[in-house]
C-alpha cells in the first residue's frame, strides 16, 4: 500500500512540476528544491489572502482550526484510495511534537495578531528564516554558506524597507507575543526537515493536517459561531490550498538544505502585495517595490548560486 501511496505521490508531483516549470527532470535536486519552495510560498500567500476575509467572519481560533480541519478533509480521498497503512509514520511521537510545537506558534500568532498593525505582523514574521538558518547549523547540523547568509539578510533589509515607514511600535507586550511565534515556527520547520529523513511527505502533511486539528479544537469551541455558506467554500479552499502548499514545502525541504530555501521566504512578500492589489484594491507603496527589487536579487543569487555549486558536485561525483 505504501508503495501505491508514494507512486501516486510521485505522478502527482510530476504533473505539478509538468505545470509550473516546464521541464524539472532537466533541473538539478537543490534546484527542483528551490522551485518547490517558491510554489509554495505562493500557494499558502494565496491561503492567507483568503483567510484574511474568513477572519473577519468568525473568532480567530474557530478560524485557525477549521483551516486545519478542512486540510485533513481534502486529503480524505488519497487516504481511503491508498489505504491507513500507507500513511502510518515510522514514529507517531515525532509527527506528534511537531504538532504540539505548530500549534503553539499558530496560538501565538493568532493571539498578537489583533493587538498589532500588519507592518508590525510582517516585520516579525520575517524573522522565521533567521531562527530557521541558525537552528539548521545548531540542530541538523548543516554546513554554513556565506551565500545564504548573505542572501537572507539582504532580503531581510529589503523587508526592512517595506515594511519600517508603517512600523507603530505601539504594540508593546504584543509585539513580543509575535515574535515569540517566530522560533517555534522555525522549530516546526526543523523537524519536518528531521522527519523527511524517514517519513514521505504526504504522511508528514497528513499527519501535522491531524494534530493540528486535535490541539486547536479545545480554543476554538469557546467562541464557536456557524459561518455561512460563501465562508464554508473559502474554507474549503483553504484547506485544500494549505494542503498542496505543506506538500510543496515538505518535499523543498526532502531535496535541498533547508536552510537554502529560507532566502526563498521572503518573496512571500511580493506575493502578499499582488493580492492585495488584485483583491483588497491595495496600491503597493514606493517603499514596498524598493523592498521587492531588494528581495529578488538576494533571490535570484541564492537560486544561482545553489544551482552552480549543485551542477558542480555533480560534475565531481562523474569524474571519480
Amino acid at each position: 500500500m505504501e508503495g501505491n501511496a508514494r507512486g501516486g505521490f510521485r505522478k502527482g508531483a510530476l504533473r505539478c512540476n509538468v505545470l509550473f516549470m516546464g521541464f524539472p527532470g532537466e533541473m538539478s535536486r537543490a534546484a527542483q528544491g528551490v522551485a518547490y519552495a517558491i510554489m509554495a510560498g505562493m500557494l499558502l500567500t494565496t491561503l492567507n489572502a483568503i483567510m484574511r476575509e474568513v477572519t473577519a467572519t468568525m473568532d480567530v481560533y474557530q478560524a485557525q482550526f477549521l483551516r486545519y480541519f478542512f486540510g485533513f478533509v481534502v486529503m480524505l480521498p488519497s487516504i481511503w484510495r491508498d489505504g491507513i497503512a500507507a500513511y502510518r509514520p515510522n514514529g507517531v511521537w515525532g509527527q506528534a511534537w511537531r504538532g504540539v510545537v505548530h500549534t503553539a506558534g499558530l496560538t501565538l500568532w493568532f493571539t498578537a495578531l489583533p493587538h498589532l498593525a500588519l507592518a508590525d505582523v510582517t516585520a516579525l514574521g520575517f524573522t522565521t528564516p533567521i531562527f530557521i538558518m541558525i537552528g539548521a547549523v545548531v540542530f541538523l547540523k548543516e554546513k554554513p554558506d556565506w551565500r545564504r547568509w548573505t542572501a537572507a539578510g539582504i532580503g531581510f533589509a529589503g523587508v526592512l524597507v517595506v515594511v519600517a515607514p508603517g512600523l507603530s511600535g505601539g504594540g508593546g507586550f504584543y509585539n513580543l507575543v509575535m515574535l515569540s511565534s517566530a522560533p517555534l515556527f522555525a522549530a516546526s520547520f526543523l523537524i519536518t526537515k528531521a522527519l523527511t529523513r524517514r517519513d514521505s511527505p504526504q504522511v508528514i502533511v497528513v499527519w501535522q493536517a491531524l494534530a493540528v486539528t486535535l490541539f486547536t479544537l479545545p480554543i476554538a469551541i469557546p467562541g464557536w459561531a456557524w459561518p455561512g455558506p460563501w465562508v464554508w467554500v473559502m474554507l474549503f479552499a483553504c484547506g485544500l490550498l494549505g494542503s498542496l502548499g505543506h506538500f510543496f514545502l515538505t518535499r523543498a525541504f526532502a531535496m535541498a538544505d533547508i536552510s537554502a530555501s529560507q532566502p526563498l521566504k521572503f518573496l512571500d512578500l511580493i506575493w502578499a502585495a499582488s493580492w492585495g492589489f488584485l483583491l483588497f484594491h491595495e496600491v503597493p507603496s514606493r517603499t514596498t517595490m524598493m523592498g521587492a527589487v531588494v528581495i529578488f536579487i538576494a533571490t535570484t543569487w541564492i537560486a544561482r548560486s545553489e544551482s552552480r555549486a549543485a551542477r558542480q558536485r555533480e560534475k565531481t561525483l562523474h569524474a571519480r
